[in-house]
């Protein structure tokens, strides 16, 4: 049975042992992800959208249920060109409150938008549509 004891450190252990060097003195490959290349317009809606949500829950923090002025306000306290800007209706046509009110404005060819319900601000990032605005319909 001495022989026994050299069948189990035959060619396939050293192939073992070898790939345990190897391992061991080989680095294990890592992905790396690709570096994140930030372009001027991404920074630009990175930007505005940092200021819209600032603004905006300011002003959800003193007014939970905003109206029209006063979305438009904390949009061009945000920087934006009161003509660029739309603002959701604040009373449906049947005369009620809404329950959620937004304002848009375009950043390059994205639209900041952001959406003021019960205190709670939303913000979304979404192309500007075809014909240049960020709300379908009849937007103020």
């Amino acid at each position: 049975m001495v022989g026994c004891s050299a069948v189990g450190s035959g060619a396939a252990d050293s192939a073992e042992s070898s790939d345990a060097t190897a391992s061991a003195t080989v680095p294990a490959t890592t992905e790396t992800a690709e570096p994140a290349v930030e372009t001027a317009e991404a920074s630009a809606v990175d930007a505005a959208e940092r200021q819209v949500r600032e603004q905006l829950e300011n002003l959800a923090a003193s007014s939970p249920r905003p109206n029209e002025s006063q979305m438009l306000k904390a949009m061009t306290d945000a920087g934006f060109v009161e003509d660029e800007i739309e603002v959701s209706a604040d009373i449906t046509p049947t005369g009620l409150a809404v329950d959620a009110i937004e304002a848009a404005a375009p950043v390059d060819e994205q639209c900041v938008i952001g959406q003021v319900r019960e205190g709670e601000v939303a913000m979304s990032v979404l192309p500007v549509l075809p014909a240049g605005n960020c709300f379908v319909g009849n937007g103020s």
